[in-house]
């Protein structure tokens, strides 16, 4: 399922005027009195393009290249950052700034922040690119998406959208330990969806993913998903939901499919094990964890069918990375053994704090932003059972497919989620459509429900792309992904109304 990455050369891609900058700013800090500070240079293009009913929308190309800079003075970090730095001149500037910000910080008594040790890498590390999303023509791209929105259209749907992205960055580190990293990245993706209206209520159907479909990867990724195969389906289904009777309520056996679960594991997993939020880092925007050290290793998470894995090292996955944005080297670990809580995500800082040995979990939203502990790849290893086993072995449930919503309280532990789709299970049948489908739970509790788990079918498993994960202050957007397979819970509230 997963490979460990190789250190390499630095990518031709990343300019070596990079490297001089980022250097020349860890420099200046160190002058300035820090004690340890790194530097990256980050070159990033982003193109988009949306359709409409059969027509082009938007059309969003930007690129931007900028230094941001750490710097650590007793108990406190500085940051500081530049975009288009002209020189050295520049650069040195940026690395004082940081460093003073971090003086002035300091200034407020606090023990000294200590870092786990990371061995300091020179090299590199490019992910995989078949087909590059830049160079395939825009009319073609923008054909592919009004072709499939024209398609949805003419099948009678009230709106039809589609959506492709791509991003090409490069990035240069630099570190006072004598590390220093470049990594290119190509991360590539597109969706569709409709709309239907009736009775005063709006349905919803997609393809790939609520979202879409994303990865580390190429053109190659877009082609794959082969969006025109599933216009005319998911434009049928879309319809056949305004009549489709409601999701009963009440607690029953719950199937969901590999999209939701990519979700359910995003938000009631990968959220709770982030270390700044278990230490209260990370608490003004989107809450804390319910998930406490002293439990860690003993805690129990789920059912023995829960393996959880922190995993950068999955090829083509949206969360994959040679090194993260600290210079640590991408490693897979677990985050949950056989249902037993045993990992967190981490940082440097974050995990010489609590005791911990690794880190390896800190990015950064370009190079404008503070970089922090960001989910990777958390994905739920692949199971003994298929998808089709567990429903042959429901005698009254549920089963629910694609994301429509989601609520989760500040401490990732009371949930409600809504899909777009759902079909009755009797005696071991799938049978009628069913809309509006929900669920709700408490963390521990429902994943301690888990009995069955899918992935023993060739392709059930997926790593599901999440590109736009909201966090920090400023808001900053991560690139994640998670690996799942369909799965089913027993006792589970569905159904649920308001």
């Amino acid at each position: 399922m997963s490979t460990a990455n190789q250190i390499g050369a630095v990518p031709a891609a990343v300019d070596a005027a990079a490297f001089d900058a980022a250097t020349a700013a860890v420099q200046a800090a160190l002058a300035a009195g820090a004690r340890y500070a790194d530097a990256r240079v980050v070159d990033r293009r982003h193109e988009s393009i949306t359709a409409r009913d059969g027509d082009v929308r938007t059309l969003d190309q930007t690129a931007s290249v900028g230094l941001g800079v750490r710097a650590l003075v007793g108990s406190s970090w500085g940051f500081a950052a530049l975009g288009d730095p002209a020189g050295d001149a520049d650069a040195r500037r940026t690395g004082a700034r940081a460093a003073a910000i971090a003086r002035a910080s300091a200034a407020v008594p606090g023990p000294p922040m200590e870092l786990v040790a990371v061995p300091p890498v020179q090299g590199g590390w490019s992910s995989t690119c078949l087909e590059d999303p830049f160079a395939v023509p825009l009319a073609e791209k923008a054909a592919l998406l009004t072709g499939v929105t024209a398609t949805m259209k003419a099948a009678g749907v009230a709106v039809a959208e589609a959506l492709y992205q791509a991003w090409d960055t490069r990035t240069a580190f630099v570190s006072s330990e004598g590390a220093r990293i470049g990594q290119h990245v190509v991360e590539t993706g597109a969706g569709m969806h409709c709309l239907t209206m009736g009775d005063g209520e709006t349905q919803r159907r997609s393809y790939p993913a609520f979202r879409g479909q994303y990865g580390t990867r190429g053109f190659e990724l877009v082609r794959e998903i082969d969006l025109p195969a599933h216009a005319d389906r998911i434009a049928a289904e879309c319809q056949e939901l305004l009549t489709a009777p409601q999701c009963p309520s009440g607690d029953t056996t719950l199937v969901l499919g590999g999209e939701q679960m990519s979700l359910q594991v995003h938000e009631s997993v990968g959220h709770a094990i982030e270390l700044d939020r278990i230490l209260g880092w990370e608490a003004a925007f989107a809450g804390t964890s319910w998930l406490d050290l002293s439990q860690l290793g003993s805690l129990r998470f789920g059912s023995e069918l829960m393996n959880v894995t922190i995993d950068p090292t999955i090829p083509g996955a949206l969360g994959s990375f040679g090194f993260d944005d600290e210079g640590t080297p991408a490693a897979a670990r677990d985050a949950v053994r056989e249902g037993v809580w045993v990992g967190v995500l981490a940082g440097r800082d974050s995990a010489a704090v609590a005791g911990l040995p690794y880190a390896g979990s800190v990015r950064a939203d370009g190079w404008a932003r503070l970089p922090m502990v960001r989910m990777t790849n958390v994905g739920l290893e692949p199971g003994p059972h298929t998808l089709e086993e567990m429903l042959a072995a429901t005698d009254d449930g549920v089963y629910m497919e694609h994301n429509r919503s989601w609520s989760i309280d500040d401490r990732r532990l009371n949930f409600q989620f809504g899909c777009e789709i759902g079909w009755e299970v009797k005696d071991g049948q799938r049978g009628r459509m069913l809309k509006n489908p929900s669920y709700t739970g408490i963390g521990p509790r429902f994943w301690q429900s888990l009995d069955m788990l899918g992935g023993a079918a060739p392709g059930e498993w997926k790593a599901w792309g999440t590109p736009n994960c909201g966090k920090g202050q400023p808001g900053q957007t991560g690139h994640t992904g998670h690996g799942t397979a369909p799965a089913r819970f027993s006792g589970v509230r569905v159904g649920v109304r308001g």
